[in-house]
């Protein structure tokens, strides 16, 4: 005869959501300070610290060992390069500081979206758009006015080198920097 289970006995516990992971490059000190500045002054935030998205956040079926492996080989031949600022940008609920889409981004963007398997982003593909995030999660009745006072900033340079990208993992509310992949 079996007993049911004591009603004081803890359930199975649940799976932790699978980590979304992204491939990023950090903007130079200058950039970020300013960014960061600006962000406090005006109440608003991004996702994390500022950052250049080469690869919208997703998941993966591969371990992490598996993931910097594949992205080793998909960045082997990758040089340095710089990303040219354009300006100020607004779409619904985000403001952003728009970068251009340089050819070699575009390439680089689409051999970052080979490693996997992965999901994909509606930004990532042809929807892909270089920015750093300024504010995320604008309400309507907060976005004419905030956009003015953005127009106002004018970023502290009008492009920067890239000479290391980064693999992070969100979890939880907590970005982690797994890896670091210096460029040629």
């Amino acid at each position: 005869m079996t007993l049911p289970a004591s009603p004081t006995s803890d359930p199975a516990p649940a799976e932790a959501p699978a980590p979304l992971y992204s491939v990023v490059a950090w903007p130079p000190e200058a950039l970020d300070t300013w960014m960061r500045r600006i962000q406090v002054r005006l109440g608003v935030r991004g996702f994390g610290l500022p950052h250049l998205n080469l690869r919208a956040p997703f998941t993966t079926p591969l371990s992490a060992a598996e993931l910097v492996g594949g992205l080793r080989g998909a960045l082997q031949d990758q040089r340095a390069f710089d990303v040219r600022v354009k300006g100020w940008k607004q779409v619904p609920s985000v403001i952003f500081l728009e970068c251009e889409l340089s050819a070699g981004l575009r390439g680089l963007h689409d051999r970052l979206l080979e490693v996997g398997p992965s999901s994909r982003s509606p930004y990532d593909g042809a929807e892909y758009r270089p920015h750093l995030t300024l504010a995320l999660g604008v309400l309507p009745w907060a976005s004419e006015e905030l956009w003015e006072q953005v127009q106002r900033e004018v970023p502290p340079l009008g492009h920067f080198h890239v000479e290391a990208l980064s693999l992070t993992r969100e979890q939880r509310g907590e970005v982690q920097e797994l890896h670091t992949f210096p460029l040629g």
